[in-house]
Order: C-alpha cells, then structure tokens, then sequence
C-alpha cells in the first residue's frame, strides 16, 4: 500500500532508532507525520554497508513518499553518503560529520575537539551497548591487547547523554575506566535530532 502523499520517510541509523521516537513522543507528533526504518546498528562499525544499505531502502520505498530524512551524519562514509544524496533531490540528511556532531551541536562538537583531539565519545545507545559495539567489535574481548593499541592516542572519554539513568552514568564511568580514560559528562540531550524531527511538522521542512 502506498504510504498517503506528502508523507516523510526517515531512514536512520539504528542507533538512533530508539531516540527518534523518543523525541516523537515527547513533541507529541502524530503517526501520520512520518513513517520509520532503520539499518543495523552494525553498520556503526562498518560504514561502507550504509550507502548501499541506504539505497536499498530509497529503491524499494522512496517513491511512495514526498521526502527523505537521512538519520545519519557522514557516519565514516568518505562523503559518499551526499554523493548519493545528489541522485536522490528528496533526500536530505542529519548535519555533521556523526551522531556526537548533531547531538552535541557542530560549534559545540567542535569546540570539544579543539580542547582534546584525543577523545572518545559514547552517547547513551553507545554506553547501552559498549561490550558488543566496542569490546566485541573491536575484537578486543578475543585479543586484549588490542585496547592498548587502538587507544593509545585517548586521553579522554566523554558521555553524552540524551537521556540519562544512574545505572548509564555507572556504565559510562565504567567504560572509561576499561579504556583508561579521563572522565568527562555532556548531557547535550537530543541535539539538532529534536530540531529535525519536530520541524517536519512545524513546516514540512528538515533543516539541513
């Protein structure tokens, strides 16, 4: 069934599954404003699997709708996600270079990094799923030697919160801990995200 016309369909990342609709709820926007699909989360760890993962779903769907959100940043794609994006004009996509830019908002991302190139962020799906995302991803359950090498440049872990729980803010601490990393908490809540998502019904128009 054809979805109704001037309907919005956002492709995300399934990392950001969970607080999209979080932020759909909270501004209470209806279910006609937008409809939703998500790629693995995975795909974190793997950024050549978004572009075609992204098209598959534009191919079998995109046509049904009058626009696209793309809930992702670059995501480690080398700019070939807006490469894509220039075959598809309703497609348009979360600004920045990550989910830590458009959280935490560019100037602000930014600015961490100006602080302290050597950080590593989590966000709140990222500390949920830390063991699997980075100590199973990473390979470094199987060779722990591994940490040593992938963080040897790290001087500092920040949390980013979206919506934060003590048991995450543990979990976070923990993390840092397991890395050998300073400490550091941001909660920057849902970002340019929010700002996106509430403008498609405010205006029909996704901010870029």
């Amino acid at each position: 069934m054809a979805a109704p016309p001037h309907k919005t369909l956002v492709i995300a990342c399934g990392a950001l599954a969970k607080e999209i609709l979080a932020v759909k709820e909270a501004i209470g926007l209806g279910d006609g404003v937008f409809d939703l699909q998500c790629l693995p989360a995975s795909y974190h760890n793997f950024p050549d699997k978004i572009v075609p993962g992204l098209e598959d779903i534009i191919a079998a769907r995109g046509g049904d709708y009058d626009r696209i959100l793309i809930g992702y940043g670059d995501c480690g794609t080398g700019g070939g996600l807006d490469r894509m994006m220039l075959k598809h004009p309703k497609a348009e996509r979360l600004p920045g270079a990550h989910c830590y830019a458009f959280y935490a908002g560019l100037s602000e991302f930014d600015a961490m990094m100006e602080e302290e190139l050597g950080t590593f962020f989590l966000t709140d799906y990222l500390v949920r799923h830390f063991k699997t995302l980075v100590i199973k991803g990473f390979g470094i359950d199987r060779y722990p030697n591994l940490k040593a090498t992938y963080f040897a440049n790290y001087k500092r872990l920040i949390y980013m919160s979206q919506a934060p729980t003590d048991a995450l803010m543990a979990e976070a601490k923990a993390a840092a801990d397991f890395l050998g990393l300073e400490f550091e908490y941001r909660p920057v809540g849902y970002g340019l995200l929010h700002t996106h998502i509430a403008a498609l019904e405010t205006d029909g128009t996704a901010h870029v």
